[in-house]
């Protein structure tokens, strides 16, 4: 798995390059991606065998613990929004357990599936510890039938991940769902507006706002809002969207279909009362690309209130209390991640901890994976975390072995 980071990071940009013309993402962010992609690899090559030591625990037996051992073929069906990180945050930890995975990707990074392929070819695992199946997406219920195969994690839509659940659970197995998210971040009025609208633009035109956990909801209390507003609108109208390989913000959407549905979505809220602030226009220019957007104004009846809009449009809403803004920072199906700005830290914490209805509460900063803490949502958001020791541990049989 050290060797797996080592061919990652010489080929970096031979990858990072594929990524970029595949999907369309920054190439300097896809630099980042093969990066991170190293750092899970050590991560778990580093800390495998502590978390899958056995747990020794006192009862009456001579000897008592819990034991943690493979399951066998685990099948990923990955998406193509970070078509390396999302494969290598399953597939190291999963390798590292003892598994073999086998990768069913997104039809349109066919390229990238098999360089993740070479890479564990070329880093010396087993001939099939890891294998790329190029197959349509009608094919998958048909693997994970297969009974060599044990268990099935998704990253993707709710549609994708209810049928691979529906089918997995027909044959009485394992699965791991991360699905999309409606990420709220509340702005209190004591937040450092600087630091806040810094951390706001960054999460929601990253990867030309095409990531699960990017910010989408900004609720602002109403005695900072129109600051906020206009800080939030000069920083999003610096996001430059243009060719990938070029030192831009952001690349095109991925397929011109998606960067038609976002359009819709924003027009449909437009349509039922949302004000469009910034961007909301189709570029009059060839490719998929798409705007910065910010609609403000957004009630419960517009789009931009209850669905996960996957491009670099931002809904903002005004609210009057604290109590407000965790209610609609809660009110959604979703449950990924969430984000508070406040200078009060421990009141900032308690709600994070306490209130927030999502698998991941960060305080001060956009939210992001970590190799080191666990991933995953609750709600129509999935559920199994990845990542971490909780992450290793999803794919393991956890045995008790009891010695009288």
């Amino acid at each position: 798995m050290h060797r797996a980071a080592e061919v990652l990071e010489s080929n970096k940009e031979k990858y990072a390059k594929m990524i970029t013309e595949e999907m369309g993402k920054v190439y300097n962010s896809s630099l980042g991606e093969i990066t991170k992609c190293a750092w899970v690899c050590r991560y778990y090559a580093d800390n495998a065998e502590a978390f899958l030591a056995p747990e020794y625990i006192e009862t009456d037996a001579r000897s008592s613990y819990v034991s943690f051992q493979p399951m066998g073929i685990v099948l990923a069906v990955m998406p193509w929004n970070f078509p390396f990180w999302q494969v290598f945050r399953f597939a190291a930890p999963a390798l590292m357990a003892g598994n073999v995975g086998i990768l069913k990707h997104a039809s349109n990074v066919p390229g990238c599936a098999l360089f993740i392929e070479e890479v564990f070819k070329e880093a010396g695992f087993p001939e099939y510890a890891f294998k790329s199946l190029i197959i349509s997406s009608r094919q998958v219920a048909s693997v994970i039938e297969n009974p060599r195969v044990k268990a099935v994690t998704l990253t993707g839509s709710e549609p994708a991940g209810a049928s691979v659940a529906s089918t997995a659970g027909m044959k009485i197995k394992k699965s791991v769902l991360e699905l999309g998210g409606s990420d709220p971040y509340i702005i209190l009025e004591d937040a450092d507006l600087s630091l806040a609208v810094q951390q706001c633009t960054f999460s929601r035109l990253l990867n030309a706002g095409q990531s699960c956990i990017g910010a989408k909801r900004f609720l602002v209390m109403d005695s900072i809002y129109d600051a906020f507003l206009s800080l939030f609108k000069q920083s999003m109208e610096n996001g430059r969207y243009g060719d990938p390989m070029t030192d831009v913000t952001m690349g095109p959407l991925a397929r011109h279909d998606l960067r038609d549905e976002v359009h819709q979505q924003v027009l449909a809220s437009i349509e039922a009362g949302a004000e469009c602030i910034l961007g909301g226009e189709i570029p009059d220019s060839p490719g998929a690309f798409y705007p910065a957007t910010i609609l403000a104004g957004v009630t419960k009846n517009m789009p931009a209130y209850h669905e996960e809009i996957f491009g670099p449009v931002a809904t903002v809403i005004k609210v009057h209390s604290v109590e407000e803004a965790i209610f609609i920072a809660n009110d959604t199906e979703f449950g990924l991640g969430a984000a508070i700005f406040s200078s009060n830290i421990e009141e900032a914490e308690r709600i994070a901890r306490d209130e927030i209805f999502a698998g991941s509460c960060f305080v001060n900063q956009f939210v992001k994976s970590d190799p080191r803490l666990p991933f995953g949502g609750i709600g129509i958001s999935g559920y199994g975390r990845e990542l971490s020791h909780y992450g290793i541990k999803e794919f393991v049989n956890i045995k008790t072995v009891y010695v009288k």
